[in-house]
């Protein structure tokens, strides 16, 4: 017998039910194939983000890399085109310019 254990949860092999460390720590159960499809769709999910920075990261140049992650939220807090504006210390317009230019060069990876 092994125990797979992956995040918070644990699997026994030849177990029927997978058991799971909820937020209080304690242990719940989840049936194996629900386990199974909810641990594909978060390996999914990453793959689609990591493809997403890719992409990102090939494209785009510093400045509109910094502002796109800003006005959209990724790995920070989503930021208006003013507030990102203020933080940068140039004109909203010239962040509307260099967004609508780096959603440009975007839309033609897809």
């Amino acid at each position: 017998p092994y125990m797979l254990i992956i995040g918070d949860s644990e699997v026994e092999s030849g177990a029927v039910a997978v058991r799971q460390r909820g937020e209080n720590g304690d242990l719940g159960a989840m049936k194996t194939e629900d386990f199974i499809a909810r641990a594909v769709e978060e390996i999914e999910t990453k793959i689609r983000i990591q493809r997403l920075n890719d992409i990102l990261y090939k494209t785009l140049n510093k400045r509109e890399l910094e502002i796109i992650k800003m006005r959209y939220g990724i790995g920070t807090k989503e930021l208006t085109q003013r507030e990102i504006a203020k933080k940068l210390g140039i004109s909203r317009s010239y962040v509307s310019r260099i967004e609508t230019a780096a959603l440009l060069k975007l839309r033609h990876e897809f």
